[in-house]
């Protein structure tokens, strides 16, 4: 089955209003906000009004109905101006509005899914805790059921959206003696008694982007707020991640872009011994390292998406292009600062906030040690069908 990237003339529309967006409105206030680390709050309302908040939502419950691929064109825009918007802007689509729209009741995706797409409603995807990233079974959040439902103590960390969302997938175990098979999801509302925002982070990148604990104390929710079955959680997080890692790919296109023109600029202006340092081997070196890496990296992400599109297994693809992306990302934001020299290390240039927010991508939705063990185990499985 061959795959077509030629973009159509809707993907081409659909990016170039993306393009205009991220330029005309993020790109003159992307400093402003890493600076206050402050939440976008007015331009997440013009996100919404654009679409981009709902984007594979379908139609009918408020979305735009885009493709995966088409995603990934408005997440690589917005994400090569500000990748704390960015990130935000993942998250709503990929790990709130998606597994909605798959395991959600038509009660849950009527309620949920367009106040979602139009930004109205804020949504935070809450699987981490401090003693519990990767390893989901060691899950300490519990949900201890009742007669009318259940009430979920525990406390989440690191949580993209925490702050402002008002709605949150909680994930909290039912057992905790069956591992990951206890594990479920519950759509819990923010402003529910006993659900509290603890600490914001002050972090070294993406600093715009609300990272925060989530702390539950006796939280009263009903049966009707379970998402999927009970001890089905882990399969929800896992669906939703394996389009989060396609998001956080396109994070790192974005950064791997923006660094790579900022340095390509950059190095036709600044003149040494009476020539441009473009001039020079070393630099043009290290453009032609990023470019490839750029090429790769997009085509890796769009495969991804293009498989994930048509319904065919794609965990090991988004491992892929989550993992070679983020890497690339890092070395591409490194090469940047190198080639502005001390220009690079002051924060009149963007490449410094290049260098800091591409780190975390190695680290969110699964670090890339974590990618690499996907891979290999899906690698495997693969072998092991084909020869079974």
């Amino acid at each position: 089955m061959s795959i077509d990237f030629e973009l159509s003339e809707e993907e081409q529309l659909i990016q170039q209003a993306a393009r205009d967006f991220a330029e005309g409105v993020l790109a003159p206030i992307a400093d402003e906000l890493d600076r206050e680390e402050r939440f976008p709050h007015d331009e997440w309302k013009k996100l919404g009004e654009l679409g981009f908040l709902g984007m594979t939502t379908p139609v009918e419950y408020g979305g735009s109905g885009m493709s995966q691929l088409a995603q990934c064109l408005v997440l690589e825009e917005i994400n090569a101006v500000c990748a704390s918007t960015g990130v935000g802007v993942s998250v709503q689509n990929s790990l709130v509005a998606w597994p909605i729209r798959q395991f959600g009741t038509d009660e849950q995706k009527e309620r949920y899914l367009p106040a979602i797409a139009s930004g109205e409603l804020i949504g935070a995807y809450a699987i981490t805790e401090p003693g519990c990233g990767s390893d989901v079974a060691a899950m300490q959040t519990f949900a201890k059921e009742t007669a009318s439902g259940y009430v979920i103590d525990g406390q989440k960390a690191w949580i993209t959206n925490g702050v402002s969302a008002g709605l949150a997938i909680i994930f909290a175990s039912v057992d905790r003696s069956l591992g990951r098979g206890g594990v479920t999801a519950f759509l819990v509302d923010t402003g529910l008694e006993g659900f509290r925002v603890g600490k914001k982070e002050s972090k070294l990148g993406i600093r715009s982007s609300e990272s925060a604990e989530l702390i539950l104390e006796g939280v009263e929710v009903p049966k009707s707020t379970i998402l999927g079955e009970v001890g089905g959680g882990f399969e929800v997080a896992m669906a939703a991640l394996d389009g989060g890692r396609i998001g956080i790919a396109c994070q790192g296109l974005g950064l791997l872009r923006a660094s790579l023109e900022a340095a390509r600029d950059y190095a036709l202006e600044r003149e040494q011994f009476g020539k441009p340092i473009a001039k020079f081997q070393p630099i043009r070196w290290k453009l032609a390292d990023t470019a490839l890496e750029l090429d790769a990296a997009r085509l890796l992400t769009w495969r991804a998406a293009w498989r994930r599109d048509r319904g065919l297994s794609h965990r090991k693809e988004a491992s892929m292009a989550k993992l070679f992306a983020s890497e690339a990302a890092n070395r591409a934001a490194d090469r940047a600062v190198q080639i502005h020299g001390g220009a690079g290390y002051c924060k009149d240039f963007p490449v410094e906030r290049f260098f800091r927010d591409a780190k975390v991508t190695e680290i969110y939705e699964g670090t890339s040690e974590i990618q690499r063990l996907v891979i290999a185990r899906e690698l495997l499985l693969e072998t092991e069908r084909v020869a079974g």
